[in-house]
């Protein structure tokens, strides 16, 4: 049967300082590489046949550490810009406190979370769910079909546009999924590519 591992990427400088980080290409922190190796530990007995990742370090980092921990640096990996975080547009490099006292946390909490509404000069959730699934859909659904293992390592939000998708969450409901940095989510599927199977590692 096919398997599908989603991680997301260990912790990064901005999200150790409490910034909105964005499209901005910020490495990860100790910790961060800590957890990218706690993950690999978590995948000791898998094989897999790709992996993909975003145009961003912090996510290849986080791949390259995983991959070396279970000792397959060999494997084909794959980076498109369609696994990238959203942007968020004029709030990139803010603190997120700083833009609470400044706009309101109800309204903060719009531009996080909500599936359709844009930060300013930024991108909604859906329109990362529009690059990030077609992406899906065309490069890795066919190998999913072929019953490979497949490693994803991405961003908080471009993994929930792929959560949603895969797990057919509504846009009402996608405000309340949060992805943790570092743990492996896994998935199986039947031949039809349906999950037979979800759980975290």
């Amino acid at each position: 049967m096919a398997t599908l591992i989603l991680i997301r990427h260990g912790q990064s400088i901005y999200n150790l300082e409490n910034r909105f980080t964005g499209s901005l290409d910020i490495g990860l922190t100790a910790l961060g590489a800590k957890e990218a190796q706690w993950a690999g530990q978590k995948l000791v007995g898998y094989t897999f046949d790709f992996a993909y990742t975003s145009t961003l370090k912090r996510a290849q980092e986080s791949l390259r550490i995983i991959l070396e921990e279970i000792h397959q640096n060999n494997i084909p990996i794959i980076l498109d810009k369609a696994l990238n975080e959203r942007d968020y547009g004029s709030l990139q490099g803010l603190n997120k406190d700083e833009t609470i006292a400044k706009y309101g946390l109800k309204q903060v909490e719009i531009w996080r979370r909500s599936y359709a509404i844009r930060p300013p000069n930024g991108e909604s959730l859906e329109d990362t769910f529009k690059r990030t699934i077609p992406f899906y859909q065309h490069a890795i659904e066919p190998q999913l079909k072929l019953d490979q293992t497949i490693l994803i390592v991405a961003h908080g939000n471009s993994l929930r546009a792929l959560v949603m998708y895969l797990e057919h969450i509504s846009p009402e409901h996608i405000s309340n999924l949060n992805i943790p940095t570092g743990i492996p989510k896994k998935y199986v599927f039947d031949a039809n590519l349906k999950v037979l199977q979800v759980n975290y590692l």
